[in-house]
């Protein structure tokens, strides 16, 4: 059932759940994706930075952005596994690829972004948590755990243009819009929600990825215990 499919070409409705998680993660993606920037702007600089004022405890507001995103990322990617899957990439996915400039095309490039974006998530949550606070002020920028937290931090800003590149591709402006369209129709209820959910999956891809994901959301809590 294509609940998010079933509307005007002008008005584009998506279910309620959706829109409420895609925008708490929005939000705590692009709070963490600017904080990360401002802690690179304050401590590091090697590959150049902007003339911003420097804002005390910039490591510690970006810490809790981080704390936050990683205890909502679990309940988000639960969603995009079970009931979101369908924006996710499928096995037909790979072949799909081969009709270049096709709309089915786009369609699959958008759900690899969108998948990308998952994937990007976790590395970013997992490298992050096993960072040290005390390491940046001491100058101390060649820290591995570091590099990879910027390698991630550069993954999920690539991941987050090309989902909303291929968004308005996809969909165009109404697509985009209807993200934040918070009207509610009669229909769009926790029964439904729960109608949609796929326990388990016949796709092998999306069965990989989940473990890879929910595994690595799983690292980022308990790591740092050992790393303590």
């Amino acid at each position: 059932m294509r609940r998010n499919i079933d509307m005007s070409p002008n008005h584009l409705y998506q279910p309620v759940l959706l829109r409420i998680l895609h925008g708490i993660a929005a939000a705590l993606l692009v709070l963490a994706l600017i904080s990360g920037f401002l802690i690179y702007n304050t401590y590091d600089k090697r590959w150049g930075n902007l003339a911003l004022p420097r804002i005390g405890d910039i490591q510690g507001i970006h810490g809790t952005i981080a704390l936050a995103f990683l205890l909502f990322l679990p309940v988000f990617a639960l969603y995009s596994f079970h009931i979101g899957y369908r924006r996710l990439v499928q096995e037909q996915s790979f072949s799909q690829l081969k009709q270049l400039g096709n709309p089915v095309w786009w369609i699959s490039v958008h759900r690899f972004a969108n998948t990308l974006m998952l994937l990007a998530a976790t590395f970013a949550v997992v490298t992050g948590r096993m960072m040290k606070e005390e390491w940046l002020p001491a100058g101390e920028i060649q820290r591995q755990w570091y590099l990879a937290h910027l390698v991630a931090w550069v993954c999920v800003f690539v991941s987050l243009a090309l989902h909303l590149l291929m968004g308005a591709k996809v969909g165009g402006l109404p697509l985009l819009l209807s993200m934040f369209n918070w009207t509610m129709r009669s229909e769009d209820t926790r029964f439904s929600w729960l109608q949609e959910v796929k326990i388990n999956h016949s796709s092998l891809v999306l069965k990989v990825l989940e473990v890879i994901v929910i595994g690595g959301i799983i690292m980022a809590f308990l790591l740092p215990v050992f790393n303590s």
